[in-house]
């Protein structure tokens, strides 16, 4: 059995293990090593989760089995792109599961505590990027709720990639 629950300082370092490999695991095999690796040193360690942990505009959820984490979200609120309707935006930043683990319906349940944690935090639409190369994200994005409002850059190394906003009003 499982629990969601929110994140706290000493969830940083085995966060920062799981952020990577399920990154890696997720989009290794589309992309160069070195826009990977390039990627990873930016975004993951003790040190950068922690530091997201305790970002006052920043929530993060893990999931928890056994006193393992196996899944996380992030959700975030201090910027909005343009095409993204709704006077009290929040957006999922990232929202991964271990490979191990999927198909088993913690991404439903992840997603669920998402939308009650934006809901209480007095948000009304939830919006998120994803790249247009995942056509699993985006078949369970659109399962939840969401449909396609525009398009963005997120660039992975030196590699400018399109991802597909999304949004979903809670």
């Amino acid at each position: 059995m499982y629990i969601i629950r929110k994140a706290n300082s000493a969830d940083a370092a085995p966060l920062a293990e799981l952020a990577e490999e399920t990154f890696r695991a997720t989009f290794g095999a589309m992309n160069s090593i070195e826009n990977m690796d390039s990627h990873c040193q930016s975004s993951y360690g003790k040190e950068i989760q922690y530091g997201e942990i305790v970002d006052l505009n920043t929530v993060t959820l893990v999931v928890e089995e056994n006193k393992r984490l196996i899944a996380y979200a992030q959700l975030r609120w201090d910027s909005v792109p343009d095409c993204v309707c709704g006077n009290a935006p929040g957006e999922i930043q990232r929202l991964y599961v271990s490979s191990a683990y999927h198909g088993k319906g913690i991404a439903k349940n992840l997603m669920e505590a998402c939308m009650q944690e934006l809901k209480g935090l007095g948000k009304n639409v939830i919006w998120l990027g994803v790249w247009e190369l995942n056509p699993r994200a985006i078949s369970f994005y659109k399962k939840s709720g969401f449909v396609e409002v525009g398009e963005h850059v997120f660039t992975l190394g030196d590699d400018p990639q399109r991802d597909v906003i999304m949004q979903c009003v809670i």
